[in-house]
């Protein structure tokens, strides 16, 4: 075994980190209804796209902060909320209970020409 696993290594390629774009468009802002929310990739990220009642856009990384589960926003609590252990965060994504340690980072989000874009992390 101590002889074959540098051999393995070598035959085996390297892990290659897959590089965040610089923006993603996520198409016509009227394709997104009002006080919901939708998981998009942002390179290996996931990201929680938001559309309040009001109209406003929010993006915040997707995975919570205590056990990186898949956050989801909830219209009836107006807030981002994790299955896993109850943590709950406000629309800026500042963990307000529950476990999580630390907010949820900030991505800009956009509308441009009529298109939601998202852009890279704020924090």
């Amino acid at each position: 075994a101590a002889a074959a696993y540098p051999v393995l290594r070598y035959l085996l390629p390297p892990e290659t980190a897959e590089a965040a774009p610089e923006a993603l468009n996520l198409g016509p802002a009227e394709k997104f209804p009002l006080g919901a929310g939708k998981i998009f990739k942002f390179g290996k990220l996931p990201v929680l796209v938001i559309r309040t009642k009001s109209g406003e856009f929010h993006a915040l990384a997707a995975k919570c902060t205590h056990l990186d589960c898949l956050v989801q926003y909830r219209d009836d609590l107006d807030m981002i909320w994790c299955a896993c252990h109850g943590g709950k965060f406000d629309l800026s994504g500042r963990n307000v209970s529950g476990p999580p340690p630390r907010p949820l980072t900030q991505f800009a989000v956009q509308v441009m020409g009529g298109n939601v874009v998202v852009g890279a992390s704020q924090a």
